[in-house]
């Protein structure tokens, strides 16, 4: 009897037949200006870790199913050229994870080698990736900088804080994230009030307490005071040193972003512990886009039992593919630029405050495409 029970599951079980996936990370180095405290080290391997937890994760369901996962990287220094790195990797698979600046990613995506392959942008929040700059060979798991604006002026109409100056850096990464911020408060009915660059060059470990109560003295009264300083050079000490006592948020204070450590509702704690075990720090952005980037992976393998790269990316796009990305809701990719729908936590540095997209802002399709370019808005392209 024992033996024809076993012949039995034996006979019910499926037949899966054996996949096996690599998946390359690439690191492009880019120059980093200096900034003014160093409280807050790039680990080294800032994004690998993430994709490396990924794929042990993807490797536990792919067990049962017949599926190995692999991760290799590379890292191109910098003065290297990326295209050489990248030729090399799409050698070795058509499945490539990248960290690089947003001209790199259009120059690798439009690669010959890489007309095939699916692309994924895991930590460049450039809104251009997402507009007329769009490739189709390139998904997004990093949410845009417009995402993260518009999650914050979902935020400011709740409060209804409206009177709105702001305090700008001059690194270009400063000015994408302020121009993204204006076209933010505009679509939601705001706008920034006065605006004031910052370029100040001293310690302001030593100075803050003199020189920041004088900065912000003529902005006279108001709401809350944004900060544009995606560097985090000089918006830490902004905090409880301006004229008035006022709520700072943007790039610093209370903040939208990708992940954050105070993100723990959702079975999110699950991640963070896993991570922090398997990489010995905190999550980061970069991780958590690394992450996401795999795991969708992960799930349309699983989902189609296919390794074909076409194949992939067609579930991808469709209305059959959602990804639990510990964020409140089921996540998934807009067909139209291939960029990851996703909440945005609002957090301080020591907890979540709110999730967008907040109650109240609707969408025909989904209240998730109240963040970020919206079709209608989006010029591109490459995925019609």
């Amino acid at each position: 009897m024992l033996r024809l029970a076993l012949a039995t599951m034996c006979l019910a079980a499926p037949a899966w037949a054996q996949i096996d996936v690599t998946v390359h990370y690439l690191t492009v180095e880019r120059e980093l200006p200096p900034t003014l405290s160093n409280l807050d080290p790039r680990p080294e391997r800032l994004g690998l870790d993430g994709a490396a937890v990924a794929i042990e994760d993807n490797a536990t369901t792919g067990r049962f199913l017949g599926q190995t996962y692999a991760l290799t990287d590379s890292t191109v220094p910098l003065g290297e050229d990326p295209a050489e790195a990248a030729r090399a990797a799409l050698g070795e698979t058509l499945f490539l994870v990248i960290d690089a600046p947003a001209e790199v990613l259009t120059a690798i995506a439009d690669l010959p080698e890489a007309q095939g392959a699916i692309l994924f942008n895991a930590t460049e929040g450039a809104n251009d990736l997402r507009d007329a700059e769009c490739r189709a060979n390139l998904l997004h798991t990093i949410p845009s900088t417009a995402m993260r604006t518009d999650a914050l002026a979902q935020f400011l109409v709740r409060k209804r804080w409206d009177d709105l100056p702001v305090i700008a850096g001059t690194h270009p990464d400063d000015l994408a994230y302020l121009a993204a911020l204006e076209r933010s408060l505009t679509k939601f009915g705001l706008e920034i009030g006065t605006r004031k660059d910052w370029v100040f060059d001293a310690d302001m470990r030593r100075n803050a307490a003199q020189e920041v109560p004088l900065f912000t003295q003529d902005l006279g009264d108001y709401d809350a005071l944004l900060v544009a300083d995606e560097l985090g050079d000089f918006g830490r000490y902004i905090l409880y040193n301006t004229w008035e006592p006022r709520p700072v948020a943007g790039s610093e204070g209370l903040t939208a972003v990708t992940w954050a450590r105070v993100v723990e509702q959702w079975g999110a704690v699950q991640l963070q512990n896993r991570f922090e075990e398997a990489a010995g720090r905190e999550m980061e952005p970069e991780d958590y886009g690394a992450w996401a980037a795999i795991r969708a992976l992960g799930e349309a393998v699983t989902r189609t039992s296919a390794a074909d790269p076409a194949a992939l990316r067609a579930f991808l796009l469709s209305d059959e593919f959602e990804l639990a990305g510990f964020k409140g809701r089921p996540m998934t990719f807009r067909a139209w630029n291939g960029q990851l729908r996703q909440p945005i936590p609002i957090v301080h540095p020591r907890a979540l405050v709110a999730n967008a997209p907040l109650e109240g802002f609707l969408h025909q399709r989904t209240e998730l495409d109240t963040l970020g370019l919206d079709e209608p808005e989006s010029a591109c392209t490459a995925f019609d």
